[in-house]
């Protein structure tokens, strides 16, 4: 709080006390009182005034820088009217004590909440292991099935996997630290397994995948990895041109590991490139294609974003997109 402000918030009552000074001196001078008395009256009148409004504005200002500083030692910000240290003022102890009940309703309104989404996130994964095993019953009885209706059958139930895959990480991206590990893992090995995990859609493509210089070892969840990588040669085989491929080629520079996602496909138009890994957002190639849901590059910069890697994405329409994933030096995460 400023002088200025503490004038302005107290300007009513000070302007009170001077039109009772005013009036006073008024009626002492009208009863024969001197003059000179009067004016000596009135500036020690004024002077007193002036000493407690200075004091009353240091004890304020005290006060509120008091508050400020266990405000800011609080890590959860909520809690401060339950930290707050009651004042001898009144009005003070009354305001701290809604506070406090507005506070506790508050928590209340919270912890219903988390243990809402906790439900949520169980249940989702429940749901996961539960449909995976009619998936992969119908995934035998595709191998009895003709060769024609089997590839359509196979290609359909990828697509299914997919999606359950998708709602698996988009309920654990609510609560990353109760999944995630962070240690040390070979890059090499991350993209074989999300290339192995996604080879039926990649083939049916015609999708050509190149590899090189993944020998390397990076700092990072490897499943979550693997499932990011996974979203990323999906939309390469989802978006794809005339003979298809898709690259996928590491560096180092430094302490850090980057590694390069490079497609021949049909490339995203520049007006879009800003939204792509927005909520939702499909994009005229998603509309045009179909079975674009908008949430495959969302998950990827959510998921990215708390494993500190770096996704940047390029791109050109008709000549394909390159999407740079940045791993983080052992010493940052």
């Amino acid at each position: 709080m400023t002088f200025q402000e503490y004038v302005s918030d107290r300007l009513e009552n000070m302007v009170l006390h001077w039109f009772a000074a005013a009036a006073a001196a008024v009626f002492l001078l009208v009863t024969g009182t001197p003059a000179g008395i009067l004016v000596l009256l009135m500036i020690l009148y004024t002077l007193g005034l002036a000493i407690l409004r200075a004091v009353d504005f240091l004890r304020i200002r005290a006060r509120l820088r008091e508050l400020e500083a266990i405000l800011e030692g609080l890590d959860k910000k909520y809690l401060f009217a339950e930290c707050a240290p009651v004042s001898g003022g009144i009005y003070e102890r009354h305001l701290l004590e809604l506070m406090r009940r507005s506070g506790k309703s508050m928590i209340g309104a919270v912890s219903d909440a988390q243990a809402a989404q906790r439900e949520y996130r169980e249940y989702i994964e429940s749901w996961v292991h539960e449909i995976k095993a009619p998936m992969t019953a119908a995934q035998l009885i595709c191998q009895n099935a003709d060769g024609e209706t089997r590839r359509k059958l196979t290609r359909e139930l990828a697509q299914i996997e997919a999606h359950v895959e998708r709602a698996l990480y988009y309920a654990r991206a609510e609560s990353p630290e109760q999944d995630c590990v962070i240690r040390k893992a070979n890059l090499d090995e991350i993209v074989s397994q999300a290339i192995q995990n996604h080879k039926s859609l990649l083939i049916q493509s015609g999708m050509r995948v190149e590899t090189k210089d993944l020998d390397v070892i990076v700092y990072t969840d490897d499943k979550w990895a693997c499932f990011i990588l996974g979203q990323l040669l999906q939309n390469a085989a989802r978006y794809r041109g005339k003979d298809p491929s898709v690259i996928l080629s590491a560096r180092t520079f430094g302490k850090q590991v980057q590694l390069r996602v490079q497609d021949n496909g049909i490339g995203i138009p520049s007006h879009e490139l800003p939204r792509v890994f927005d909520r939702g957002f499909t994009g005229s190639n998603g509309r045009s294609r179909g079975q674009a849901t908008g949430m495959g590059l969302y998950l990827c910069r959510k998921l990215a974003g708390f494993l500190e890697i770096s996704l940047q994405i390029t791109s050109a329409e008709n000549d394909g997109t390159c999407v740079l994933l940045t791993f983080p030096a052992k010493e940052m995460t």
